[in-house]
């Protein structure tokens, strides 16, 4: 299905040539306990909240910029957004190929809305709401590295040459801008490919970087910017009072250039100032406290941290079947190998490190969920080992062993082998994680009652755009709320926001009209 048409018939739900409005009931559950830790007592009570949803339905004119353009994720999106555009063909050893956005899942994935004459009625999800379409999405981007994005793209190897050889002529006309590079940050064996370098102060670095997001913004006729950190993996930053712990502090240091700031932080910064979107592809702590702040002082979304791609999606799909089931996982074991330039880029211990502790906690909330299988405190033996090997290329090779307690005392083992082409599954990821933070930006909510309801104004989300987690391996999340990582949830999270968008009730799954007889239409 290319396309469809959803229009809800409801009095609570209001079309204008603007906006679209929804009165919703927000259902949730109060816990209290009236026991103690050791026999608790719990009291529930159901709570209704009345909200106003307002969804501004004009659709702007959208830049991404790219922090990593030339590389492998950067390239393949570049191309992937222009084949589609261009609706090419390619002849490959398995027949022709169509442009195509499998692995989205805005573009490639869809949504229950109901029974027709019987059956499911199921549409694309991006016909729930006005939603930017990726051909209409201008590209622009910084990258240390001075090759064209024809040259970045032939040395990724990522796409059939078929397709390449015709891509050439688009993309041999776009050059990254010179970005930052701070040697002490990522491996010392990316020195190489850095011919394409900001000089100068730090200041001066971030005074560019706000220059360049202006200019594209100008030179394109943009309303909205969104920019991507897509390079390479850095080392994390200390948490240090008085330099990046506040916004103030953060700024005065990157005025004196203090050598603690990272330069995915600088362009967070960079893009907060500009009023923009920032969102970060990779493990590293790029939104250091300062930074958060900043986001929320400017008015602007921020969402992290890694893309969420192949191996650590299963892990949040295979843990939580198994401790929802009543099955304990007590070893989860990842390895992985690749040969890009990722690959080559953790190989050392520091940006390891990083990437070893986004993958590390993607289990956290779900075994917290199940206080019958893990007593206080206690988790599953998680080890992640990521090796570079360069002859399979893009082409990651993830090895995974589940060992779970089961009745009795026995054990059940699962492993799993899963060869993957890394840019094609984080590419879809990108352009997810653009046209969703856009769409959360065109969202606001009011509330209808409780104390002060007739003077409340609309509220959009807050700064830190938690909706996201299901696109990113470490989701961050506001730090009054929780963190969540089972990927059923994340994706129920999307899926329910936008029904509610348009007054439509979450998918309960409950199936009553065909249980009972009585509630049959």
């Amino acid at each position: 299905m290319a396309s469809c048409e959803i229009r809800v018939d409801s009095p609570r739900v209001k079309y204008t040539g603007e906006r679209i409005e929804t009165e919703y009931d927000y259902q949730t559950t109060a816990v209290f306990n009236e026991g103690d830790e050791h026999r608790p007592k719990y009291k529930i009570v159901p709570e209704t909240r009345k909200l106003l949803i307002r969804t501004e339905t004009r659709l702007p004119r959208l830049g991404v910029m790219l922090v990593g353009w030339g590389g492998n994720n950067g390239s393949t999106i570049t191309a992937a957004l222009l084949a589609n555009r261009l609706k090419l063909s390619w002849p490959t050893k398995e027949g022709v190929k169509h442009a195509n956005w499998f692995g989205s899942l805005i573009e490639a994935s869809t949504v229950r809305l109901g029974e027709c004459q019987g059956k499911d009625v199921y549409a694309p999800i991006s016909c729930l709401l006005p939603i930017v379409r990726p051909d209409d999405i201008e590209i622009d981007g910084w990258d240390i590295s001075a090759a064209n994005l024809a040259e970045a793209m032939a040395r990724a190897k990522v796409l059939d040459v078929n397709l390449q050889q015709q891509l050439v002529p688009h993309m041999r006309q776009m050059k990254p801008r010179k970005s930052i590079y701070y040697p002490d940050f990522i491996a010392a064996n990316q020195e190489s490919r850095s011919n394409n370098v900001l000089r100068g102060t730090m200041q001066q670095h971030l005074d560019t970087i706000r220059g360049d997001i202006a200019d594209f913004k100008a030179r394109k006729s943009l309303d909205t910017v969104v920019v991507l950190w897509t390079a390479n993996t850095e080392r994390f930053a200390e948490i240090l009072p008085g330099v990046n712990d506040t916004a103030d502090n953060l700024l005065r240091s990157i005025a004196h250039g203090h050598s603690e700031i990272s330069p995915s932080t600088v362009f967070a910064v960079a893009a907060a100032l500009e009023g923009c979107t920032y969102l970060n592809g990779s493990p590293q702590n790029t939104f250091v406290p300062g930074a958060l702040e900043l986001a929320e002082r400017q008015g602007t979304f921020v969402g992290g941290d890694d893309f969420k791609s192949g191996q650590t999606k299963l892990k949040s799909v295979l843990v939580d079947f198994l401790v929802s089931a009543g099955i304990k996982p007590v070893s989860i074991v990842s390895y992985n190998h690749l040969g890009n330039n990722d690959g080559y880029n953790l190989s050392a211990p520091a940006q390891f490190r990083s990437k070893e502790i986004s993958k590390s906690n993607v289990v956290d909330d779900m075994v917290e969920s199940n206080p019958i299988l893990y007593k206080k405190g206690e988790k599953p033996d998680h080890c992640v080992v990521i090796k570079y090997v360069p002859y399979v290329g893009d082409s990651k090779r993830a090895m995974d062993e589940y060992t779970s307690e089961i009745l009795m005392g026995g054990q059940n083992t699962i492993v799993v082998h899963n060869t993957c082409e890394d840019s094609l599954l984080a590419s879809p990821i990108i352009l997810d994680l653009v046209l969703l933070a856009e769409l959360c930006s065109r969202v606001s909510f009011k509330s209808l009652d409780g104390p002060g309801a007739d003077a409340a104004e609309f509220q959009s989300f807050r700064s830190v755009l938690s909706v996201l987690s299901y696109l990113l391996k470490a989701p961050l999340a506001p730090n009054d709320a929780p963190v969540v990582n089972a990927l059923f949830k994340q994706r129920c999270a999307i899926e329910n926001i936008l029904k509610a968008c348009v007054g439509l009730p979450p998918e309960s799954n409950m199936l009553l009209e065909h249980r009972l007889r009585s509630f049959r239409r």
